[in-house]
């Protein structure tokens, strides 16, 4: 039986950014979303997926480009699966995220009349990120330009970030401009190194191979952590490359490396080996350091992160005798911005290295009046709980992109704090949470904030008080 032929859809005027970055065209009234396109855009597409309203599409050809687009900076743009709006001005790329809070907080969460602040962009678009993540992959992406590779030769191999779309590939980065110094050097002499028997690079569907991952995180007091990962214990060759990194980059305060045997990347169930230097680094925001572990959660852009949690202290408006409770407190640093301000502050994770963390955070500052938990949100946020540690006069939520469970919601609601304050990576989810508090709470003030520019993500603020009328 013959397929059906693909509809091919020509001359379509790319109009507006709709959620998650994939923007959007009309053709005969019907929505038609493409990747990778930006508003002015004229391009031929094919229909992929089609539904009543709408059809998801796969672009062509850029028939006519937008007046807007410029050259991205990165040589990967377009095969690499991060900074997908490199070809997009920066100062548009904050206007499609305010519409992206703006749509999704009315259309959703159902607010209306309060006024959105001007998004906080970043000062440094380029090396921003104290965190970065490589894998190794024994059969790497190849394009024209590696026509002439050998496909059995170590030249095969890759060591970067995944394409788009494949878990099972990767581009071999020679540059990225994300991370400052010494993360390229770093991610390169390995490379150069692991390029030679014995140190074969993993295959992610035998699950067989040497070299799995290399974690590196930096912070803006110039410390600098690697984590090497590997898939087996194979002790000789673990040490010849950790002795290796060592001489090659003994500024490293912290060197350190996993064996993973699993299936899965995650390393949050295995034991982390400190090679050499201290098993931590540290971070300093508005005079408060933070201790970071190869495992700790840390806002990923420490400069933005400063902005982020400032809107967010200034949202809480806390008195001396407030009992504030930190939800989702990570490493606690929202928690000791605030407990200078309040009676106390009592925060909750899921995640017992964080918490671990959040209390050395807090001793670290000479901060006595933080209590941390560990636990399931739903499971920790009980009546009991709550009854034993104080009923909160201002609630700080800042939960992963899944948002707050409902669960929650309905304690919060019935503890009935006086504020909240949502900060929130998916303003989608966010929205929703803010519709199911709106029966008790309404929305006085948003903030969005760029924590990742050249992406289509966007962090924001919203502060709700408790609607007595």
């Amino acid at each position: 039986m013959s397929k059906k032929k693909a509809q091919i859809v020509e001359n379509l005027l790319i109009t507006d950014i709709a959620a998650e970055g994939v923007a959007v065209g009309r053709h005969e009234n019907f929505v038609i979303f493409v990747a990778g396109v930006i508003p002015g855009d004229v391009v031929n597409v094919m229909l992929t997926r089609k539904r009543k309203n709408y059809s998801e599409s796969k672009l062509l050809e850029i028939v006519k480009p937008s007046p807007d687009r410029v050259e991205p900076f990165c040589c990967y743009f377009g095969k690499c699966g991060g900074c997908k709006w490199q070809m997009l001005p920066y100062d548009k790329q904050l206007y499609y995220k305010q519409k992206q809070v703006s749509d999704q907080l009315s259309r959703i969460g159902g607010v209306a009349g309060v006024p959105i602040n001007n998004i906080l962009g970043a000062d440094n678009t380029v090396h921003y990120r104290n965190k970065l993540e490589y894998t190794f992959c024994d059969r790497r992406w190849f394009d024209s330009s590696d026509a002439n590779v050998d496909k059995e030769s170590r030249d095969a191999e890759g060591l970067g970030f995944h394409v788009q779309g494949m878990f099972d590939r990767v581009i071999d980065i020679d540059k990225c401009w994300l991370q400052r110094e010494p993360s390229n050097e770093l991610r390169n002499e390995l490379r150069s190194f692991t390029r030679r028997d014995g140190y074969k690079y993993y295959n992610c569907r035998s699950h067989e191979g040497m070299m799995r991952n290399l974690m590196v995180r930096t912070s803006t007091l110039g410390e600098t952590m690697a984590v090497v990962v590997f898939a087996k214990n194979d002790k000789p060759l673990i040490e010849a490359l950790m002795k290796h990194i060592d001489e090659k980059f003994p500024e490293l305060t912290s060197l350190q490396y996993v064996v993973n045997e699993k299936f899965n990347d995650t390393i949050y169930d295995l034991d982390v080996v400190c090679w050499k230097g201290r098993d931590f680094i540290y971070e300093e925001l508005d005079g408060l350091k933070f201790k970071i572990n190869a495992k700790s959660f840390f806002q990923t852009n420490t400069e933005q992160t400063l902005k982020l949690y400032s809107k967010a202290v200034e949202y809480a408006e806390v008195g001396s005798y407030d009992v504030v409770y930190d939800l989702y407190t990570g490493t606690g640093t929202i928690a000791n911005f605030v407990a200078r301000h309040c009676r106390k502050v009592i925060g909750i994770e899921s995640v017992p290295e964080a918490i671990a963390d959040a209390r050395i955070n807090s001793e670290t500052n000479g901060i006595t009046n933080t209590s941390f938990f560990v636990g399931d949100m739903k499971d920790v946020l009980t009546e009991k709980f709550i009854a034993e540690n104080g009923r909160p006069d201002i609630v700080i939520l800042d939960p992963p992109r899944a948002g707050v469970h409902e669960n929650v919601i309905n304690v919060i609601k019935r503890v009935a704090p006086r504020k909240i304050v949502y900060v929130s990576c998916n303003p989608a989810t966010q929205a929703r949470d803010i519709a199911l508090l709106s029966d008790m709470y309404k929305v006085t003030a948003i903030q969005p904030v760029d924590m990742f520019p050249h992406t289509h993500h966007v962090e924001n603020i919203v502060k709700l008080i408790i609607d007595n009328e």
